[in-house]
């Protein structure tokens, strides 16, 4: 498979033959920046970790250039450093034993402006080899200009796939805005107990991350235990981990439903909520 940044990076960790290791995949993350796909769209990486049925395959759009550096990184330059976020991103994909993992390798200001047709055809190749029935996608409420950006490549790309081999469940998950906020009915919760250590063991390669001062290790564990206590007040707990998420999946059955008034509902819904709920007990 071609695609358009001379800076692509094409991963297969068991080496198999590239075709085979797309039409293989039943779940795929597609996000902006290394160690997105580990925190989105763990649930999928959990789902098809050791599965006889079921393949991980991951995407990130960027390069890394402009990730924060601090301690050993600290005078690395932009390019140094996107050396470096490729090859960790390459360790996760082993350690989570992905069918494939692509990084398309595009700056961030190329899928918000000047390339944004280039970076829709590329995750459209990938839609259309692997045809997944699950997606992982960065959530639209994200707070994140980059991850607001690569949600609407995607969803553009997923639109323009013929209707009969989009996926049957589209995701939007939780990264820079987390989703407590959604109504009960309006959350996907995704219990992601099934393999409690490897969500450490993933983060835990992004050591230019953990070094410069974001210890995505222990806040990401520290979430999905409070989500799993703290999602409802009047049962006990049924899972000791839990993640979020949207369901995305109308705005792929019907290509008129405007993106910006979709994802405005659940804030809608949410703002109706608290306003009731007050004027309940006045």
């Amino acid at each position: 498979m071609r695609f358009r940044h001379s800076n692509a990076d094409l991963f297969i960790p068991d080496q198999t033959d590239s075709a085979q290791a797309f039409s293989r995949v039943t779940h795929l993350g597609i996000v902006s920046h290394q160690d997105d796909l580990e925190i989105a769209a763990y649930h999928g990486i959990a789902e098809c970790f050791r599965s006889d049925h079921h393949w991980f395959g991951g995407v990130v759009v960027t390069n890394g250039s402009g990730s924060p550096r601090k301690g050993a990184y600290e005078k690395y330059t932009d390019e140094q450093m996107q050396d470096v976020r490729k090859l960790e991103q390459r360790k996760a994909a082993f350690v989570g034993e992905y069918s494939v993992m692509v990084q398309l390798g595009y700056p961030s200001d190329d899928l918000k402006n000047s390339r944004k047709a280039d970076v829709n055809a590329d995750i459209l190749s990938i839609l259309t080899a692997t045809r997944p029935e699950f997606v992982y996608l960065h959530n639209p409420a994200d707070r994140h200009d980059t991850h607001v950006a690569t949600f609407l490549r995607c969803l553009d790309a997923l639109r323009a796939m013929p209707m009969e081999h989009r996926p049957k469940k589209v995701y939007g998950c939780e990264v820079w805005r987390k989703l407590d906020w959604l109504l009960a009915e309006d959350k996907e919760m995704l219990k992601v107990d099934n393999f409690p250590h490897l969500i450490s063991a993933l983060l835990a390669v992004f050591d230019s991350q953990i070094s410069g001062g974001k210890r995505y290790d222990l806040a990401e564990e520290g979430l999905r235990r409070a989500n799993a206590t703290y999602f409802d007040s009047h049962t006990t707990d049924s899972t000791s981990l839990l993640t979020f998420a949207m369901d995305l999946t109308p705005l792929i059955q019907n290509d008129e439903l405007s993106a910006e008034e979709f994802t405005l509902g659940f804030i809608d819904r949410l703002k109706n909520d608290v306003r009731d709920r007050l004027r309940k007990f006045q």
